[in-house]
């Protein structure tokens, strides 16, 4: 079975900015969806945030193996519902890929737990992309570096929790450096987040960019399935002990009460 794949987008700035229209025509979204896609072992659909429920639905949700996303302008037009609906899926095993912008989402703040501030300049500069783990799965086919003619400087310090693994170091003209591919673990899920996406640049028209994206999703899926019973705790009653014990002194709950939460 292909890998099931939401590729989400704000869908602003190509419905606002000209430049943006210009290069992505019919959506960064679907741009990074037709990439994915050009792949037969990935299936991929997308998502929006004028969408009811921006898209993500439970139902949907519960048929995503991984969920890309891109927002940059309206972070806070996303509902806390949904975000605490994506954080659920991710602990769970969905993977999560955040992408550019993404950085300042509530779902990515949510499950990092920390500003994730950085650094930034727009003034079109070249990024250079090393690749620090050229062994790692996101890193497949990749030379040891590449570089994208025209970007948006991001720069360290990046406020984020020490990562799983770093894969991508970037360069920039005017001399900063950044952490541009990074890995985490929350519950069961896996989490990438790739730095290069600004809107008014074609990024994600280029060969490497994708290549990273299809590497990113392949590595983000968990196919050993959902782990449900992460998001449980169970009160284990006396009698259900893997060994015999006596209870002693007072409880608060009753035998097999829900805890408080």
């Amino acid at each position: 079975m292909a890998i099931r794949t939401v590729v989400w987008g704000e869908n602003i700035h190509e419905q606002t900015n000209e430049i943006v229209a210009g290069i992505y025509p019919k959506g960064m979204h679907v741009t990074i969806a037709e990439a994915l896609n050009a792949d037969p072992a990935i299936e991929a659909t997308t998502a929006t945030l004028q969408e009811p429920e921006h898209g993500l639905s439970e139902e949907r949700l519960a048929r995503t193996d991984v969920l890309t996303w891109w927002g940059h302008k309206d972070h806070g037009a996303v509902s806390d519902e949904v975000v605490e609906r994506v954080a659920r899926r991710v602990w769970e095993g969905m993977g999560l890929i955040v992408l550019h912008s993404g950085h300042f989402s509530k779902i990515f703040k949510r499950l990092m737990g920390t500003p994730c501030a950085l650094k930034w300049r727009e003034a079109g500069e070249r990024e250079r992309l090393w690749v620090i783990d050229p062994r790692h799965p996101i890193a497949a086919g990749l030379d040891e570096s590449f570089v994208v003619e025209y970007e948006e400087m991001y720069g360290e310090q990046f406020s984020v929790p020490e990562p799983l693994e770093t894969v991508f170091i970037s360069w920039f003209q005017g001399g900063e450096v950044f952490r541009s591919g990074l890995t985490w673990r929350r519950g069961a899920g896996n989490v990438f987040y790739f730095r290069p996406g600004h809107e008014t640049y074609p990024t994600y028209h280029d060969a490497n960019v994708r290549k990273v994206l299809v590497n990113a999703v392949k590595w983000a899926y968990n196919p050993q399935g959902d782990l449900k019973s992460i998001n449980e705790a169970p009160n284990v009653p006396v009698e259900q002990a893997l060994e015999p014990i006596e209870e002693r002194g007072p409880r608060l709950h009753q035998a097999g009460e829900a805890g408080y939460r």
